[in-house]
């Protein structure tokens, strides 16, 4: 048994770096400090570790790593700057940009040789537009090896966020790439896939009725469940339950420690050498998307895909001692289109639209019947093209069309195909059912027209492979999405054969982009430009290195795992981040 799951936390004490916040960018900034010899303590104020982190696909954009050269993959980093600079136009940030480019094979390196975090190549995962010079078609990305959670010690177990149930099958994740594959062929009875979904299912069974919880971990669960267990093998204090109220300061404006509370009690950590912030941003904070997200004008018209706490604590917390918010983006936050999930105990449950959007035989439409984007374009476009196309004043909705053979074939939202039937989500009200488009259009209350009309044009152009509106299909990203068994383009299918599904689409995030000025080493900068001496933010609490743009999946997590290992590094080996004084005394309260 770890002896960082047995120590007592009621009481004041010391540590060289305290880290606020349990995703990947703070468990990340902890591992790497500690492997460099530092005393590390990690406070989450929820429950239970990994934040949003444990919720996402777990893929991280690390360009250049040791992983794809060892494939045979030897890009140029000058590519990858190529690639930033067209997409992040204005917002490119050359020395930030740069620190990342540098640190992301470092980081794939230290933790793929030097902890339990292994990593699996994104050998076949495109950067989104690939008409961009300096694209990639595979290899920039990597994603968490799926974990035996049997190997974590059952008390770390009992503190880590379980994979969020909307994109589950009944608690068990489904990893991106041959697993999917695997149980998206079993709908068309393929004899293999059958085999691997029976295996997977039963192991699943078997382990909530031995351990009362999902035990095969895949993408954010397996990525979080690594970090957590390298972190306590290295002997990082992970205090569950425990709120950061305060940053603390010493007579030279230094950042030394956190005030805490866990309960009714309170206590001081200093922290010789940094505290870190990464709290997970505020997507959660509903005054703020009322500010800054458009046409959210209650902060109530959003749905996020992060847990509650995520409610700009850290941004709080740095705010008081004087650190700016960095609103100046191309986007506050990283959008996802999502559906609502009404569940029997009268909770309600979001579903991120990722893969689906690309098969064919489905489109995205506005209440008017038309369509408004590239379906098979990423996630953040496809909320950016709602926004957009949504006249002022109107709720920002959409709906995903498909007709009886997709909707056997893939899934449409959180509905599965073959052999899962349809019952459950018709009678939720989740799927809406119409025997021809002219009923579906009524029910969902779409210009059944104009969606007769639209799916008649895109039924003639997926005939021949082309869509002159959209382009869909043109792309590398777009094409792997699809099904390659569709021709002549994978993406492209006509909407014919009755009965009709659709499934109400409206605006999410994974993450907000907006967050804490910082600099290329991730020091967090007051109103004037100058680094608060002590204070670092990574992950979600620091403005995103890519300016508020989307270029590729993977650009939360492969910045907040780069950001956080480089941290972690330079506050053990830089000898001006140690703290001499280590007087701790209270600047100004910020309660989180």
């Amino acid at each position: 048994m770890s002896t960082a799951t047995l120590r007592s936390a009621t009481a004041d004490t010391a540590a060289d770096v305290v880290v606020v916040g349990s995703g990947a960018g703070g468990l990340s900034a902890a591992v790497a400090a500690a492997y460099h010899g530092l005393k590390v303590i990690v406070v989450e104020k929820a429950k239970v570790c990994g934040g949003a982190t444990s919720y996402s696909g777990g893929w991280a954009w690390a360009p250049g790593n040791p992983l794809a050269k060892a494939d045979g993959v030897d890009e140029d980093r000058e590519e990858f700057r190529t690639y930033l600079q067209h997409r992040l136009g204005e917002y490119y940030n050359a020395d930030r940009v740069d620190a990342f480019l540098e640190g992301a094979p470092q980081m794939v390196d230290f933790f793929h040789n030097h902890t339990s975090l292994q990593f699996t190549p994104g050998a076949q995962i495109k950067d989104i537009y690939g008409n961009t010079p300096g694209a990639g078609t595979g290899h920039r990305s990597v994603g968490p090896a799926p974990y035996d959670a049997r190997k974590i010690p059952r008390e770390l177990r009992a503190k880590m966020r379980h994979q969020l149930y909307a994109t589950s099958f009944l608690g068990m994740g489904i990893m991106a790439g041959p697993d999917l594959s695997k149980f998206l062929s079993a709908s068309t009875g393929s004899i293999p896939g059958l085999i691997h979904a029976a295996k997977r299912v039963s192991t699943h069974m078997l382990s909530m009725a031995v351990y009362r919880r999902n035990m095969q971990l895949v993408n954010g669960t397996a990525l979080t469940g690594r970090l957590m267990k390298s972190a306590d093998d290295l002997g990082v204090d992970i205090r569950v339950s425990t709120s950061a109220d305060e940053l603390l300061t010493d007579s030279t404006g230094r950042i030394t420690g956190v005030r805490v509370s866990s309960g009714a009690t309170g206590y001081t950590i200093t922290a010789a050498r940094g505290v870190v912030l990464a709290t997970g941003g505020f997507p959660q904070n509903a005054q703020l998307r009322r500010e800054l997200f458009p046409k959210t004008p209650t902060g109530k018209e959003h749905w996020t895909l992060t847990p509650p706490e995520a409610d700009g604590a850290g941004l709080r917390l740095a705010q008081a001692v004087g650190a700016r918010f960095n609103t100046d983006v191309a986007s506050p936050a990283a959008w996802c289109p999502v559906s609502l999930i009404r569940y029997p105990n009268g909770s309600t449950g979001t579903f991120p639209h990722i893969m689906d959007r690309a098969k064919p035989g489905s489109i995205g439409v506005l209440p008017n019947g038309k369509r408004f984007v590239n379906e098979a374009n990423g996630y953040y476009d496809y909320v950016t093209g709602m926004l957009e196309a949504t006249p002022e004043g109107q709720p920002v909705v959409s709906w995903q069309i498909a007709d009886s053979r997709y909707v056997r074939r893939f899934p449409l939202g959180m509905a599965k195909p073959l052999p899962v039937p349809l019952t459950p989500y018709l009678r939720s009200g989740y799927l809406v059912k119409g025997d021809t488009l002219a009923e579906l259009a009524a029910k969902c209350g779409i210009d059944p027209a104009q969606l007769e009309k639209t799916v008649e044009d895109f039924n003639a152009n997926a005939a021949k492979g082309i869509d002159p509106q959209f382009g869909r299909g043109e792309t590398p990203f777009n094409r792997y999405g699809g099904d390659a068994k569709n021709t002549p383009n994978p993406t492209l299918g006509p909407i014919q054969k009755g009965p009709f599904y659709a499934v109400k689409v409206v605006p999410g995030s994974f993450a907000t982009f907006a967050g804490l000025d910082v600099d290329a080493k991730a020091r967090v900068l007051d109103e004037q430009g100058e680094a608060l001496p002590g204070l670092f933010a990574v992950g979600n609490d620091q403005a995103s290195v890519m300016g508020g743009h989307y270029p590729a999946g993977g650009i939360n997590l492969g910045p907040a795992l780069t950001f956080g290992y480089l941290v972690g590094r330079d506050l053990a080996t830089d000898p001006s981040a140690e703290n001499p004084s280590n007087e701790p005394t209270s600047r100004s309260a910020a309660r989180s």
